[in-house]
C-alpha cells in the first residue's frame, strides 16, 4: 500500500524494499476450503503493544526510520494500541476506579503519528481501553475513525464490540476482529435486554482459572479449607481433586512436583460468539485478522495460558489468516496451524510507560506519594523501576517486527526484525523502537526460536533477522 507522508519518505530511504516483493495477480485458495481472496505476495506486517503517549520524531531515536521502513512496505501492518488517545483541555469524562494496571493515556497526536508510521489497523479490546471510562473509549474511536485507521474490539454493546471491521485495499479487504481476555470488569461490554440498556465496553473472553498443584499441597490445604466459617464455601469430600479456598479454586495434578501451574476454561458464549464474529468477518473480506490481549498466566511467564492454543486453532478453523497475540509485555512463542501464523505474543512496540500524564489522585495514594512535591514522571519512573525494571527489565523492552508474506493458499514466509525500545535511555527515547544492536538481536532471535520451538516452529537466523519459512500445502 502507497503511504504518502513525510514518513514514507525518510523510512524508504532508510530501508529499501526486498527483492521478489512484485504482486501476483493469481488468487491462492487455501486447500482446507477457506479461501485466500488476497494476491500472491500480500503482507502483513504486525507488532504488539503501542503504548505511546507522545508523538515521536523520525530522527530520534536514530534508527527509528529503519524499523517504520519494515511497516511501511508491507501491504497491511498492525499493532494492539493500549491506550486512550483524548484532550484533557476538553475531555468530560474520569477515570474509572478500576484500570488495566495504570491509567494509561495519549496526546491527540500520537494517531496521526501511528497513521503517518503505515498503521492501518489496530486492536481495541485490552485491559486499558476502559481506564477514563466510556468517555475515553468513545474519543479515542473517534480519533481513530477521523485519522482513517480501522480498529476493533469496542463498541456500544457486545455485538458491536465483537463485530469485524474491514480496510479496503488495493489488493483486498481486509477484516480485524479484536478479543482481550485481560480486562477490568467495568470494562466489560453488554447487549441489551428487554427493558435492560446495552453497556459500552470491551470484547471481554471471561476465562475461570484453576490453580494447579500437587497432591500433596491439596492435602496440606484441606484443613484450611475445612476450618473456612460454616457457609462460606462449598464442601468437598476427601476423595475430590478440586477445592476452593477464599474464591480460589485449586485443582490436584500427577504432574505437578514442586510448583504450581495455572489452567483456564474460556466462556463457551464468548468463544462462540467470537468465532460467529471471524466467519461472518471472513464472508465480507479476503483477508481476516483474529487478535487477542492476554496477560494470563502473568508476565511473568515465557508461555502462552493453556487455552490460548485452542482459541488459535478455532479462530482459524473459523476462517482467520493470522492470529495475534498482545499483553503479556514480553514474547511468546510462533506457530504455523493450517497454513496460517500465530504470534502467541509479540511483546511490546511501543513502551513510553515512564512518560504518562495526567495520572490520577489513586495512583499518587497507592504508591504513597505526595502530588505537591512530586510530579507525574517521577512517580510513573518509580512505578517502572519498580514493575519493568531489575534484572528482567531488558525483557520488556525487546521485540520484533513480524512480516508475513503470503502465497498458494497460506502464508509462505515470515520475517522477524528485532527491535529495542532504549531500555538504558532516560530522555524521549525511552520506550520508543530503534533496530536492536546486532549481539541483542541474536539474543532476541535466540530466545524466540526456543519459544517456538514447541510449537513445531524452526526459525532460520540470517544475519541479525529470524525467518519461518512454511511448505506449500
Amino acid at each position: 500500500m502507497l503511504r504518502s507522508s513525510l514518513w514514507l519518505v525518510l523510512t524508504l530511504m532508510a530501508v529499501a524494499p526486498a527483492a521478489g516483493s512484485a504482486q501476483q495477480p493469481a488468487m491462492a485458495r487455501d486447500t482446507a476450503g477457506l479461501r485466500l481472496g488476497v494476491p500472491n505476495g500480500f503482507s502483513l506486517a504486525a507488532v504488539g503493544d503501542l503504548i505511546q503517549t507522545h508523538p515521536v520524531s523520525p530522527a530520534r531515536p536514530p534508527g527509528l526510520a529503519e524499523v517504520i521502513a519494515r511497516i511501511g512496505v508491507a501491504t497491511v501492518a498492525f499493532g494492539n494500541l493500549e491506550s486512550n488517545v483524548i484532550d484533557m483541555r476538553t475531555f468530560r469524562g474520569y477515570p474509572e476506579a478500576e484500570n488495566g494496571g495504570l491509567w494509561l493515556r495519549s496526546n491527540p497526536e500520537v494517531v496521526p503519528d501511528l497513521k503517518a508510521m503505515g498503521f492501518d489497523l489496530v486492536a481495541r479490546a485490552n485491559n486499558n481501553s476502559y481506564d477514563w471510562g466510556p468517555e475515553g473509549m468513545r474519543e479515542t474511536d473517534r480519533r481513530l475513525d477521523q485519522a482513517g485507521i480501522v480498529h476493533a474490539g469496542t463498541g456500544e454493546t457486545r455485538a458491536a464490540a465483537r463485530a469485524a471491521r474491514y480496510l479496503a485495499t488495493p489488493q483486498g479487504t481486509v477484516a480485524i476482529v479484536s478479543m482481550t481476555s485481560t480486562f477490568p470488569p467495568v470494562s466489560r461490554a453488554m447487549n441489551a435486554v428487554n427493558e435492560a440498556p446495552g453497556r459500552p465496553g470491551v470484547n471481554a473472553v471471561r476465562i475461570s482459572e484453576r490453580v494447579l498443584v500437587s497432591p500433596e499441597m491439596l492435602r496440606a490445604l484441606r484443613p484450611l479449607h475445612a476450618a473456612q466459617p460454616k457457609g462460606s464455601f462449598q464442601p468437598s469430600d476427601a476423595s475430590s481433586t478440586e477445592i476452593e479456598l477464599f474464591g480460589v479454586q485449586y485443582r490436584s495434578s500427577p504432574a505437578i512436583k514442586d510448583r504450581v501451574a495455572f489452567s483456564y476454561d474460556a466462556d463457551s458464549t464468548d468463544v462462540r460468539e467470537n468465532l460467529a464474529a471471524i466467519r461472518q468477518g471472513k464472508a465480507n473480506a479476503d483477508f481476516l485478522i483474529a487478535t487477542v490481549h492476554s496477560h494470563e498466566p502473568g508476565n511473568w511467564s515465557e508461555e502462552p495460558a493453556d487455552f490460548l492454543p485452542g482459541l488459535a486453532h478455532a479462530a482459524i478453523d473459523a476462517g482467520a489468516d493470522a492470529f495475534i497475540g498482545h499483553g503479556p509485555h514480553r514474547l511468546r512463542g510462533i506457530e504455523i496451524y493450517r497454513g496460517r501464523p500465530i504470534f502467541y505474543s509479540l511483546g511490546n512496540f511501543f513502551f513510553q510507560v515512564s512518560s504518562i500524564e495526567p495520572i490520577p489522585m489513586d495512583l499518587y495514594e497507592q504508591v504513597k506519594k505526595d502530588p505537591r512535591t512530586t510530579t507525574d514522571a517521577e512517580v510513573h519512573g518509580w512505578f517502572e523501576n519498580r514493575f519493568f525494571g531489575g534484572e528482567d527489565g531488558p525483557v520488556w523492552y525487546r521485540s520484533v517486527v513480524a512480516v508475513s508474506t503470503y502465497r498458494d493458499g497460506g502464508v509462505s514466509e515470515i520475517r522477524l526484525y528485532p527491535v529495542e525500545l532504549g531500555f538504558n535511555e532516560k530522555d524521549t527515547s525511552k520506550g520508543v523502537p530503534g533496530p536492536a544492536a546486532p549481539e541483542v538481536a541474536q539474543q532476541i532471535l535466540a530466545t524466540l526460536a526456543r519459544l517456538s520451538r514447541p510449537f513445531g516452529t524452526t526459525i532460520t537466523v540470517e544475519g541479525n533477522v529470524g525467518v519461518i519459512r512454511v511448505a506449500p500445502r
